[in-house]
């Protein structure tokens, strides 16, 4: 669940809703919609220039991956091949053996990021997968269908034909594996309120994307040689908050990352005039919140973000929280890839815009990149955008 507020990305993210899985669920609904119409034996949701979908493709061209998928209609798994073919993807579903299905016992139902495929079967219609996650989102009056052999072959363009698919849904696998692709060697910064959290999902982030982990707290008290707690009562936070700028200074040039931030008033990321070295990376603020539904969490997030009272209103995405349990680290770390996969999609030269902040010195003027030689400490007026 995920909405976009001026450029930013906010996911609500609740135990309750989001419960953790290793595997891509689909669940059933009692919503039953209509079939789709008949082509020449091909069946599609176009509304009109129908073109047959073509088998004779080039195998190098195509990712392919397979795997099983639990069905929330039966206890058996349901056999899926899933394939992605540049501006197609292709979805293999095995019908049951030993059966002879015509066309009018399938239904399938595609809408932008959901699908839905029904089977008739003794005079009751079976869910055999549904899910409102597919990886991206696909163009429904384009999707095709037809049964080949014991297979139910679904053919669905995509809208944004440059994206590679790794899997059908969205899920921690495939979305661990489609970043990287859009992140392009882009560090994140997890910032929060809570130091725990933070780092328990830059963890889960840096294992899944393959990324090196880095935590400013066990930096600071390894150079220090004393807590965080310690050193907050002998110098104040201010002092620790201005170290651990010094240490997201030398971070700031580094690439495949997840840092993991202080929490609370001692942690830079909370000082808005502490952001010149987070705006090299992509920033996730992992906010708790007492909302109880997704609505009233996107309007706290984007007050946040409007009043900019604290540092982490700076951050490039928003994941609220509905409670905390260490042991949703992996759901919020998912949730997480979720709104940065969106925001990247929606303009995807930030990657770049990164480096470039990157290669001009971290000087402070994100998102507006002034041109070199631009000091910030004799900026006398308005300069015009640097790209």
């Amino acid at each position: 669940m995920a909405a976009f507020a001026s450029g930013l990305a906010i996911i609500f993210n609740s135990p309750s809703l989001n419960p953790i899985t290793t595997q891509a669920t689909f669940l059933s609904s009692n919503r039953i919609r209509s079939s789709p119409r008949v082509f020449s034996g091909f069946h599609s949701l176009r509304r009109r220039g129908f073109r047959r979908f073509s088998q004779n493709v080039i195998p190098d061209r195509f990712n392919s991956f397979s795997c099983n998928c639990l069905s929330a209609v039966s206890t058996s798994t349901i056999d899926y091949e899933f394939t992605d073919g540049g501006k197609e993807v292709e979805l293999r579903l095995r019908l049951k053996t030993g059966e002879i299905l015509s066309p009018k016992d399938i239904s399938v139902d595609a809408d932008g990021t959901s699908l839905a495929v029904k089977e008739k079967r003794n005079g009751l219609l079976i869910t055999l997968l549904e899910t409102n996650h597919l990886f991206e989102k696909i163009m429904p009056s384009e999707t095709i269908w037809y049964i080949d052999e014991d297979q139910l072959v679904v053919n669905m363009k995509k809208v944004d034909g440059e994206l590679k698919w790794p899997d059908i849904v969205e899920s921690w696998e495939s979305l661990t594996a489609g970043m990287m692709q859009l992140l392009k060697g882009a560090s994140i910064y997890i910032v929060g309120d809570s130091t725990e959290i933070n780092q328990k999902v830059s963890r889960e982030l840096a294992v899944g994307l393959g990324y090196s982990p880095l935590d400013s707290k066990e930096l600071l008290e390894s150079f220090s040689k004393q807590t965080i707690d310690s050193w907050i009562l002998a110098e104040g936070p201010d002092s620790v908050a201005e170290a651990e700028s010094s240490v997201l200074e030398s971070l700031s040039s580094h690439v495949r990352t997840v840092v993991s931030t202080l929490g609370g008033k001692h942690g830079a990321a909370g000082r808005a005039d502490q952001w010149r070295h987070l705006y090299s990376g992509f920033t996730v603020w992992v906010s708790q919140t007492e909302a109880t539904d997704e609505e009233s969490a996107k309007e706290e997030a984007r007050r946040s973000k409007q009043e900019r009272e604290i540092g982490y209103s700076n951050a490039d995405v928003v994941v609220k929280l509905q409670g905390w349990d260490p042991t949703h680290a992996k759901s919020v770390a998912q949730a997480s890839l979720s709104a940065l996969k969106q925001l990247i999609i929606s303009d995807k030269g930030l990657p770049g815009k990164k480096s470039l902040y990157i290669r001009l010195g971290c000087r402070g003027d994100w998102p507006n990149i002034k041109p070199p030689g631009w000091d910030p400490s004799s900026d006398t007026g308005p300069h015009p955008q640097f790209t």
